[in-house]
This record gives structure tokens, C-alpha cells and sequence, in this order.
């Protein structure tokens, strides 16, 4: 922890046999010349302070569960803590997944191999082979045979009562916000989960992994504004995608009938608590489908995700819906038509309204109207904030206005919508699902009206392909991120993902 500028850190000694922790302040420089002192020490003892590698360990929860006294056990980890007791050393390693306590005496490793122990420092990793035993208060600790240094802290990490508590610099180090905290770990441990489990639902349903360009020469599939670069050798301007939606289709056309891409996607707009530049999306199309199958797909596959990893389909809701709200993923999840929806919020039929009724209903609930802003926007921003931000949900919002989606079909009985899911939880979009136009003629009807002036923005490679004939298909776009948030309990994006997008830390002088 910090004290007016300065590190402190906690040394346990003894007297009478009884142990007592005093604290000592110094400056971070004042450390780290302490700390690399040490690697001349190691170094003196014939001793790598970087280490061997050590082969053959255990996960310390295999040997705490079940736990066998005089087991012989080989762990590895991170000293968390350190006791020093003179004649008696104790500290505790952790590893990815368990933390444990050591025990040492010069009887158990010998007096050499004793003294240089107590050398080590919270922070070092140290693998350590012996036996299992229960000390006087019941805590299942490993007796030190003999231990190997394998790599040496060259600085201290936080406090383990203090902790890291700065929001943006748990964000900024997460290796010491995974270290220190363990319910950070856990999350992303989770996250993996998740993802290992959708990859299995969908490969129990027959369909195939692929994968898609993430530098393109169009950025296409959704409306959002790209990340520019450019490639030297070829000397043409490239766009990091957007999604990956047109490429997926393409192998539609190429005969590839249910396929899906865990893929990365990079938008270049606002950070926020729902917001990251850098996001992880799964798509998914099927042939032959609509979005009443992906809409069906999508709730079998949420459910199950969350009975494997979680055991549960109850999860609690975030704080703007009030103390201990729980969102029921229990299926059948209900269905409502967006026109029913949005009326409903708004009290009146926008679908009926002049452009000037309009301007003064997105005005009366605050929708701030920017230049260049359409009727669709106007409309998407008072959906987003009447509707999607105060559904708890789940709920499969349909029937979207055509100007929303210009990639899915239209209704047959009223072309003013298409036929399109929105699954809203916890206040945010989820996914949303398509029956996915493959009319190449409409397709570049409704491309081209969205583009306006700048024609450049239509992938012309994308029309090509649909005009050799892509079958009728269903699709979805499920937020990985969104849904970690939702399933962990997370109120912002940025606790579920390891490395969000940070501004850069200006260079501070050192102070004492």
C-alpha cells in the first residue's frame, strides 16, 4: 500500500515464540534496488534466479480435494504471503486456480536449503515437492521436501489486505488484478467456459467452425464506423472489420450449409459501460432456416451454456433495475413485435406520426437530434432508450423496421418491417437474428440507399457471390462480452474483458 508517497510492506519476526508483523516504509526505487540485491544473492548460491523449468506438478485443488495426509504432492505457484518463525517458515503459493500453505524446518529440507527459503519474497514462484499433512489448526498444508526457485519478483506486488483497488489500474496491470483478486480470475475462467461450451452446443448441432478476413477492402455487415489502415505491398487502404457477416455468406453461396465464426470485430465509436472499440461476436447462419429457427437455436443455446457453467438459469439483474431483481432464463422466452413495443413506451403510434409529430416525440423524451439525423434515427434512439434499457428481459423483440436491417427479408404482409429478432436482456441487445435476404437485386437496392453518395462503401464481391444464388438462410449475432456480462454478474464490459481499450498513461516523474 501507499503512505504519503511511499511503499509499505509487512515483515513477520518473533519473540518469546510468539510472531509479530512490523511495518516498513520505503520508496518504490528504494525496493526495487532492494529486490535486484537479491538476484546477486541467488546468483552467489549457484542458483538461476530465473529458473529451471519443473515438470511433473499438480493443480493445488487436485491436492486439496481429495486431500491425503502423507500424500507425496509437486506444486507450483506465486507466494501470496510469508510467516516467518524462525525455526519454522510458512507461506502461501497460489496457482490458476488454488491457493495452499507451505510448511518448512531445516529438518524437512535440510539447513541449507532452509536459509536460502527464507531469502524469498511474496511475489517469487517457487515450485515445491513433499507431503501432506494438517497443522494444529486443521489447515491442509504441504511439508517442504525440497523446492526450486523459478522465478524471482523484481517488484512488490499489492498488499494481500490492501489489495488493488484503483479501477484503471486493475484494468491497466490486470496480471496483478488476476494475482490479487481472486473473483477476477474466476471470471475469466468463466468466460472461457462459456465459449468452450457454445463451440460444443453448436458442433453437437452439426455445424462447422470457420474463419473470415479481419483486414477488408470493404467494410461491410454492419453500420458502423471502421478502423483504417493500409497495406504497403499491395498500396491499397484496408478497414479492420466490422463484422464479418458478408464473408459467412459468401460460403453460404459456396455450399456450406450451418457454419459459425467466434471472430473479433473492431468499431471504431464510443467506449462505454456496454462499449469496447476491440469485441468478441459469434455469428452463425443456417441454411435453409429463418429467424424463427436462429431465435430457437439462440435460446437452447443461452440455456444450456448457463446450466453447464453455472448450474442456474437464474441471474441476477443489473442495478438499474432495483435491489435483488433476478432475470429467469427459463425458457419459452416471450415475443413481442416491435411496433407493439415502442408504442406502447411512447404512448402513441409512430408509424402514424408526421416527421415534425415525430421531432417533437423524440424531443419530449430527451433524444438529442443531432445533424444529418434521419426518422430511422430517431426511431432507433427512442427504441434503445424507451424499450432496450428498461427491459430486464429476456425478450425477443421482432418484426424491426426495414431501415434497421438492410441485410434481412422483408414481411411479406407489410414491407415496412423485416423479419428480424432483437433478444434484449439486462437492459442491453444480446443478439440479434435475421431470415437473411438473398435477393441480390433488393440486396442492392437497399445497400445503395444506405450508402447515399459514396458507392464505395457497397462490397461488390458480396452482390457477385449472391448472384450465383444463396439459399434461403437464418442468422445471428450473439455478443460474447455482453453475454459473459450478463451470465457473471459484471455491470461493465470492461470486467470481462482481460486488456480493454485504455487511454495511454502519461509518463509521471517519480516522487517520494
Amino acid at each position: 500500500m501507499h503512505i504519503q508517497g511511499r511503499l509499505s510492506f509487512i515483515v513477520t519476526t518473533t519473540y518469546a515464540g510468539n510472531p509479530i508483523m512490523t511495518m516498513y516504509s520505503h520508496t518504490e526505487s528504494e525496493l526495487l534496488k532492494i529486490r535486484r540485491e537479491k538476484l546477486d544473492y541467488w546468483k552467489s548460491q549457484g542458483i538461476d534466479p530465473f529458473g529451471h523449468p519443473f515438470f511433473d506438478t499438480q493443480p493445488i485443488e487436485c491436492v486439496l480435494e481429495p486431500f491425503k495426509e502423507n500424500q507425496s504432492v509437486r506444486i507450483a505457484g506465486r507466494i501470496l504471503s510469508i510467516r516467518d518463525m524462525g525455526r519454522s517458515f510458512f507461506a502461501h503459493i497460489q496457482d490458476q486456480g488454488s491457493k495452499m500453505q507451505i510448511y518448512a524446518n531445516p529438518q524437512s529440507c535440510g539447513e541449507i536449503a532452509f536459509k536460502q527459503l527464507k531469502h524469498l519474497d511474496i511475489g517469487d514462484i517457487v515450485g515445491v515437492e513433499g507431503s501432506c499433512f494438517f497443522t494444529k489448526t486443521k489447515e491442509k498444508t504441504v511439508r517442504v521436501k525440497s523446492w526450486q526457485l523459478l522465478a524471482k519478483s523484481l517488484r512488490p506486488i499489492p498488499s494481500q489486505w490492501y489489495g488493488l483497488l484503483d479501477v484503471e489500474a486493475r484494468y491497466r496491470q490486470r496480471y496483478l488484478d488476476l494475482i490479487m483478486n481472486p473473483e477476477v480470475k474466476r471470471v475469466f475462467l468463466q468466460r472461457s467456459q462459456i465459449i468452450k461450451e457454445i463451440r460444443e452446443f453448436l458442433h453437437n448441432k452439426g455445424f462447422i467452425e470457420v474463419e473470415t478476413p479481419m483486414m477488408q477492402t470493404v467494410a461491410g455487415g454492419a453500420a458502423a464506423n471502421p478502423f483504417k489502415t493500409f497495406h504497403e505491398a499491395l498500396g491499397i487502404p484496408l478497414y479492420l472489420r466490422i463484422a464479418p457477416e458478408l464473408y459467412l455468406k459468401r460460403l453460404l453461396v459456396g455450399g456450406f450449409e450451418k457454419i459459425f465464426e467466434l471472430n473479433r470485430n473492431f468499431r471504431n465509436e464510443g467506449i462505454s459501460r456496454k462499449h469496447n472499440p476491440e469485441f468478441t461476436m459469434l455469428e452463425a447462419y443456417w441454411a435453409y432456416g429463418d429467424w424463427q429457427s436462429m431465435a430457437k437455436l439462440l435460446e437452447e443455446m443461452i440455456v444450456a451454456v448457463a446450466q453447464k457453467v453455472f448450474g442456474t438459469l437464474q441471474f441476477p439483474a443489473s442495478k438499474q433495475f432495483g435491489e435483488a431483481k433476478t432475470i429467469d432464463l427459463t425458457p419459452p422466452w416471450p415475443r413481442r413485435p416491435f411496433k407493439e413495443v415502442l408504442c406502447e413506451a411512447i404512448g402513441e403510434d409512430w408509424f402514424s406520426l408526421s416527421g415534425e409529430e415525430k421531432i417533437k416525440v423524440a424531443a419530449r423524451f430527451e433524444i438529442e437530434i443531432k445533424e444529418g439525423f434521419t426518422e430511422t434515427d430517431l426511431c432507433r434512439h427512442l427504441f434503445e432508450k424507451q424499450v432496450e434499457a428498461k427491459t430486464m428481459g429476456p425478450l425477443f423483440v421482432t418484426e424491426l423496421p426495414t431501415e434497421f436491417v438492410p441485410l434481412a427479408k422483408q414481411k411479406k404482409e407489410d414491407p415496412r418491417f423485416v423479419e428480424v429478432f432483437e433478444l434484449i436482456v439486462n437492459g442491453q441487445e444480446l443478439a440479434p437474428g435475421y431470415s437473411e435476404l438473398n435477393d441480390p437485386i433488393v440486396q442492392r437496392e437497399r445497400l445503395e440507399k444506405q450508402a447515399g453518395e459514396e458507392k464505395q462503401k457497397i462490397d461488390e464481391e458480396f452482390l457477385l457471390a449472391l448472384e450465383y444464388g444463396m439459399p434461403p438462410a437464418g442468422g445471428i449475432g450473439l455478443g460474447i462480452d455482453r453475454l459473459t456480462m450478463l451470465l457473471s454478474g459484471q455491470e461493465s464490459i470492461r470486467d470481462v474483458i482481460l486488456f480493454p481499450l485504455l487511454r495511454p498513461k502519461k509518463e509521471q516523474k517519480e516522487t517520494d
